[in-house]
């Protein structure tokens, strides 16, 4: 069994590590070791004392997701890759599910992504989530708040993350193929800020209309603005 890297892109994130590296942290009687790669943007926060107090190594971009996604994959040295946001918590069976998918040959060409919830009680919250498991079913395509385990190989052929502000988990995940993504048995809890703040009916209703330029053709960094 592989190493795994966790990577982890950030940019004044201090809040939200605070809620996810505990789990992340409670590696008892996992069976493959690992290391933590924080890629970070230019925080200013305390971010960089929280990756440091966690023994992660410390890796420096340009901000922009897909760049730094790119900078902790290349510096990573595991065997399989694990990219997560810094705002999403994964549930206690994340360490079973994970050793379960790296045990298998046959997932070194394909990749893994966790179920969608959000911190959140209210009905609106439930609806979003099914949306999105809708949505992962029916065209394979996770977002990068649900993770992404890989093999380093598999990643290094499909040419990896690309240096793009915004939409890198979607080009990547078009390039692993629907038949090649893999639900995993355990959910990624993300931080509902924003759509507490947006709109449960605006926030995704600019999210679909930013996926749907992109798949005209539209280049990220036009769509930047709109989605932020």
């Amino acid at each position: 069994m592989g190493r795994l890297s966790v990577i982890i892109p950030t940019l004044n994130a201090g809040a939200g590590l605070r809620r996810s590296l505990p789990p992340l942290a409670a590696f008892d009687g996992l069976e493959i070791l690992r290391e933590l790669i924080f890629a970070d943007g230019g925080s200013d926060d305390d971010t960089l004392a929280i990756a440091d107090a966690a023994g992660a190594e410390i890796v420096t971009a340009a901000k922009g997701r897909g760049l730094q996604l790119a900078t902790g994959a290349a510096a990573a040295r595991g065997d399989w890759l694990l990219f997560l946001h810094a705002d999403t918590v994964l549930d206690a069976r994340w360490r079973n599910v994970i050793e379960a998918f790296i045990e298998q040959p046959s997932n070194r060409k394909r990749a893994g992504y966790f179920r969608f919830a959000l911190d959140d009680s209210t009905l609106a919250a439930r609806v979003l989530e099914k949306i999105v498991a809708a949505r992962c079913w029916l065209l394979g395509l996770p977002y990068g708040d649900q993770g992404l385990l890989i093999a380093r190989d598999f990643y290094g052929e499909l040419g990896g993350f690309p240096a793009v502000p915004l939409m890198e988990d979607v080009a990547l995940v078009r390039r692993i193929g629907r038949r090649r993504m893999a639900p995993l048995a355990a959910t990624a809890t993300t931080s509902a800020a924003r759509y507490r703040k947006d709109g449960y009916l605006l926030r995704p209703l600019r999210n679909l209309i930013c996926l749907t330029l992109y798949f005209l053709g539209t280049p990220p960094r036009f769509l930047l603005k709109l989605y932020a």
